[in-house]
């Protein structure tokens, strides 16, 4: 009896120990306890609690959320982002019977906005007033305005709209995007499906998204709710700030599935203006062609990294080319600051006012140089493009090109080699080689005719990657051909 009285005292004593460790005790003084506590209490506070509720912040901007309604003529079938990103305002169009037959079909849509000045302006998307016959906005008391459209900028996707014959409008404060952290809790208030001051929250997933819709992406990514309709529409932080213009969804079925995407505020503090006295923006001007480094190009310029713009293109008497900048260059800080990628370079030079001379870096031939351009003014016609990059060789039939075949082509001169085939899945598919593409160069060196490119190749055969410099079109562009093995 005395063993077994002794089992479950140390039993009993076990159990005590084991329950004081997982509340955090275990064997140490009460000094080391409170220590500890006290630490995991700092700590604690540290991380910003989850908002008890948003009601208060709804209640406050809400005055200033507006739904708009649209009917434009449709020139064309469908509307919106194509696959995989979604025009939130696509969806809601639908055919608009008329009684003449040849007239072209009107559609009707909804979208979303808010107001930036007590007179009447409000800041929406491009997308929801592109192309519109009438305008109507609504606001959350019920009361409605026809508007018109004071300026657009298909470039970022805004517009700026003035309600006609209003005044003491409650105007939304306008935030500070950049000083938005991913973790951050938002708000996103619209009308996804017509379903008018609808609120959402969640969290920034994410910032600087480069989805592909145009030359200045660099959108707020968002797990807040953002679906067909919300297009215009705030994007809050918790002070009631807003720090975006809801956009885009990413989304296979046309609803939300926790990735939206909206423009920064910041961006558009610098077109708003534009827009009010001009009804356009003007934008700075480089004069270049750019592309994404991959590690492939990295390597074949002997680059230390895949840092910075290349360019591939130089508009000639454009204010790169008087500015001493080539092809082949990668330019690494353009006005004292860094160009981590291609995607830098336009957002930088957009803002810059028509004629300021900036300093550029840029590295040739492993060389860092200084050099400075004076900044033009961008043309529809001039626009930059950021080129697709391409990656990995062979499998492809190429033609000496004939004055039969320049003419034919719209060819501006015979120099180079024609791609007649490229070989699907094959190296040269993989790396973007396309037929009709002219090849200029390999590895920097022209080339003649179709010997001479054969005999190039021949004398690259050691190498991992071959550089061509390839004309596509009005563009040229740089591809880096990992050589197949075998």
């Amino acid at each position: 009896m005395e063993t077994k009285k002794h089992i479950k005292k140390a039993l009993l004593a076990l159990v005590m120990a084991v329950a004081l460790v997982g509340a955090g005790y275990g064997m140490s003084s009460a000094v080391k306890t409170a220590d500890h506590s006290a630490a995991a209490a700092a700590k604690t506070s540290d991380i910003p609690m989850v908002p008890a509720n948003f009601s208060e912040l709804a209640e406050k901007v809400r005055p200033g959320v507006v739904n708009i309604q649209v009917v434009k003529t449709v020139k064309n079938a469908g509307f919106g982002v194509p696959f995989p990103f979604k025009s939130p305002f696509g969806d809601f169009f639908g055919p608009f019977s008329g009684e003449n037959p040849h007239q072209m079909p009107m559609q009707q849509g909804v979208g979303s906005g808010f107001v930036i000045s007590s007179d009447g302006y409000i800041l929406t998307n491009n997308h929801v007033v592109d192309d519109a016959n009438q305008i109507r906005i609504k606001l959350a008391d019920g009361k409605e305005y026809d508007a018109k459209v004071v300026g657009r900028d298909p470039k970022t996707d805004l517009a700026l709209l003035k309600a006609e014959g209003v005044s003491g409008l409650h105007a939304l404060q306008l935030g500070d995007s950049d000083s938005l952290k991913v973790g951050n809790w938002v708000v996103a208030i619209g009308s996804p499906f017509g379903l008018e001051q609808t609120v959402t929250a969640g969290i920034v997933s994410a910032k600087g998204r480069v989805i592909g819709s145009g030359p200045y992406d660099n959108f707020i990514q968002t797990d807040a709710s953002i679906n067909p309709g919300n297009s215009g529409g705030p994007l809050l932080n918790t002070e009631g700030q807003v720090v975006g213009i809801n956009t885009a969804i990413f989304s296979q079925s046309g609803g939300n599935v926790g990735i939206g995407f909206a423009i920064p505020v910041n961006m558009a503090k610098e077109v708003v203006p534009q827009l009010e006295e001009k009804g356009h923006v003007t934008r700075g001007w480089l004069g270049v062609g750019i592309q994404e480094i991959t590690p492939e190009l990295a390597k074949s310029f002997g680059l230390k990294d895949d840092k910075g713009a290349l360019v591939s293109q130089i508009v000639k008497g454009g204010p790169a080319d008087k500015g001493g900048i080539e092809t082949g260059d990668v330019i690494v800080e353009f006005d004292g600051k860094n160009v981590s990628d291609a995607n830098d370079l336009p957002r930088m030079v957009a803002p810059l006012p028509v004629g300021k001379t900036v300093p550029v870096k840029v590295v040739r031939g492993g060389n860092v140089l200084d050099r400075e351009v004076k900044i033009g003014q961008l043309e529809e016609q001039k626009e930059e493009v950021a080129s697709a990059t391409t990656r990995k060789p062979l499998g492809m039939s190429v033609q000496n090109i004939t004055p039969e075949i320049a003419k034919g082509l719209g060819l501006k001169s015979e120099t180079g080699i024609l791609v007649a085939r490229v070989v699907p899945g094959s190296p040269a598919a993989k790396a973007d080689i396309r037929s009709g593409d002219v090849i200029q160069q390999v590895n920097k060196k022209p080339v003649k005719d179709v010997e001479d490119f054969k005999q190039q190749i021949e004398n690259a055969k050691d190498q991992e990657t071959i550089l061509l410099l390839i004309q596509r079109g009005e563009n040229t562009l740089f591809a880096a051909l990992t050589l197949a093995k075998g």
